[in-house]
């Protein structure tokens, strides 16, 4: 300010001093608030090949828990708030998944996240989980075997230390909430809130499948929320959104022709939001999507396994408690690895990483010849058999789970099969492996990828339609049968005609269409991803305990030693 500018005023607060008026007060300064987030870190704490393309052209890697630590604290203002958009764990990294994503909890601690919406995967196993287990540190089974194992610092797990919201995942018979569907939180001396949202197909996903659970749509959940809020006093909000969308071609950074429910529901929701935050699709955009009103407000989303922080910064005024958009900043921030990594976070990953190696080296079974997934020519295979007897297994350990069959898809026309490695009976480069061993690290890793078993019910022509599914367009794609089923087919017969449901025998008896089966498959072939649409429509779904990787372990530590079935199931 000029001198001139300072006797003028000078001059005029005299004025009003001699004329009995008060000086007028001055504007208090808006305040700068940031927001800081990461989205699908999915338990990659350790350094992979993850690379980004820089605005300059430079490909340089990213990722790494220690350098997300470093990076987060050049980056952190006064005002600043660090939270996740969902997915935090669930993920595939074996030292974390093989330790109920403990130790990816112990990191989210540890870089001082505040809260964060429930993405589909942290319901992978069940809503009791994620509040008992993940937010409180309640233990099950053997404490340091099964749950609750000691952490890097030499003490058992205890929970996270911040809290998981959802607005739209309610309870399928009473329609509440499973979690809180907001908060408030207080930064830099104003109140900002947060409306937590969860992917709607989260209860009917393929890892993440619920029957108890069902979703609220994501625009008039998020509305409603926003109107409570605003009743409470808060004017400042924003949403926390489990749900993606794409900006293909414009960098990490950038955005160009922006689609996706994420997008969509910025288009949509009311303006009373300020800013968005997205995540589940694994994308990295940065936009400014018209609100309603046609006001801009920030979109983001910011990849996944830790390769980017996103932020927003919203500038508040202070007397009002808007957000002034005008004064909106949004950035996505790569985590190069061209700063020191933060050393406390170094060895926590260290440590599981170290934790992870003994463990995958545990003996667990015996076993007496090869299981491979090479096929004979009626697409049979011994690991395919075996993969089907433990589904079948694992549906038998309770009463709401028996099943009367089982079956997976060992080679389907789209998506990925469970049957991820052959189990040789001689030594491998495993460590602890031994000729006729199979070690936790190789069951975990030649079998299930973090699907549920479930037990449906199904019709015999809805049996007999997915027996003839396994032929379509020329490709042949084999289902294999649990160890009391036996079945022929016709090759030379049309496509579709191929199997009669006389030479379909379960249990040594016909199948008949008419009759309703307990059918124990994987969530992901049931809901059609492997390309079988025949189980469409299936009922009285029951989700078990084990999931595929957790029940193969449970059924080798129960047989002991096991042993390659004929391959006669199948006839040609």
């Amino acid at each position: 300010m000029s001198k001139v500018s300072l006797r003028a005023g000078a001059a005029l607060a005299a004025i009003a001093a001699t004329a009995g008026l008060a000086a007028p007060a001055r504007a208090a300064e808006p305040i700068d608030v940031q927001l800081l987030s990461i989205t699908d870190f999915h338990g990659y704490m350790q350094v992979g090949n993850d690379q980004l393309t820089l605005p300059d052209g430079t490909r340089v890697k990213v990722g790494g828990a220690a350098y997300n630590a470093a990076h987060l604290k050049r980056l952190a203002t006064k005002n600043s708030i660090l939270f996740s958009v969902g997915d935090n764990f669930s993920g595939w990294p074996f030292e974390v998944d093989a330790f109920q994503d403990e130790p990816t909890i112990e990191v989210l601690n540890a870089l001082g996240v505040k809260f964060s919406t429930t993405g589909n995967h942290e319901l992978d196993v069940s809503p009791e989980f994620l509040k008992g287990h993940m937010m409180k540190g309640r233990c099950f089974g053997r404490i340091d075997v099964d749950s609750c194992f000691t952490d890097s610092t030499g003490r058992r797990f205890r929970g996270a230390k911040f809290p998981f919201y959802s607005a739209n995942i309610v309870d399928a018979r009473s329609g509440r909430t499973i979690l809180k569907p907001y908060n408030i939180e207080r930064v830099g001396g104003v109140k900002i809130g947060f409306i937590n949202l969860t992917v709607p197909d989260t209860p009917v996903g393929s890892t993440s499948y619920q029957p108890g659970l069902r979703a609220l749509p994501l625009v008039e959940t998020a509305n409603r929320y926003a109107a409570e809020l605003k009743r409470r006093g808060v004017k400042a909000i924003v949403a926390n959104v489990h749900d993606g969308a794409s900006a293909d071609g414009a960098g990490f950074d950038g955005c160009k022709n922006p689609t996706g429910p994420a997008i969509d529901f910025a288009r949509r929701a009311t303006p009373d939001i300020d800013a968005i935050f997205t995540g589940h699709w694994h994308a990295g955009f940065n936009c400014t999507v018209p609100d309603p009103a046609g006001d801009p407000r920030p979109v983001i989303e910011g990849l996944n396994h830790g390769t980017v922080i996103s932020e927003i910064g919203l500038r508040i005024d202070p007397r009002t408690r808007e957000v002034i958009r005008s004064g909106t900043r949004a950035r996505n921030h790569p985590v190069t690895r061209d700063i020191a990594p933060d050393p406390r976070l170094q060895k926590i990953a260290d440590y599981w990483k170290a934790r992870g190696q003994r463990r995958a080296a545990e003996p667990v079974a015996a076993q007496t010849g090869d299981f491979t997934r090479v096929q004979n020519a009626h697409g049979e295979s011994t690991l395919g058999d075996l993969a089907a007897d433990v589904q079948y297994w694992t549906a038998s350990r309770s009463r709401a789970g028996r099943a009367d069959l089982a079956l997976i898809a060992t080679k389907p026309l789209k998506g990925s099969t469970a049957l991820r490695r052959d189990l040789p009976a001689a030594k491998g480069t495993d460590p602890g492996d031994a000729d006729g061993r199979v070690t936790f690290g190789e069951a975990w890793n030649a079998y299930g990828y973090g699907n549920p078993i479930l037990t449906v019910s199904v019709t015999g022509e809805q049996i007999h339609q997915a027996l003839e599914q396994q032929w379509q367009g020329g490709k042949f794609a084999p289902l294999a049968v649990s160890k009391n089923v036996r079945y022929r087919y016709d090759a030379t017969r049309p496509e579709g005609d191929r199997v009669d449901p006389k030479d379909v025998a379960v249990n040594g008896r016909p199948l008949d269409p008419s009759k309703t089966y307990r059918l124990a498959a994987l969530a992901y072939t049931l809901i059609g991803a492997d390309g079988y649409p025949a189980f469409a429509g299936f009922t009285a779904a029951h989700r078990n305990e084990l999931p595929d990787h957790e029940a193969f372990i449970a059924y080798l530590k129960q047989h002991g030693t096991i042993s390659p079935a004929p391959l006669d199931r199948v006839q040609g």
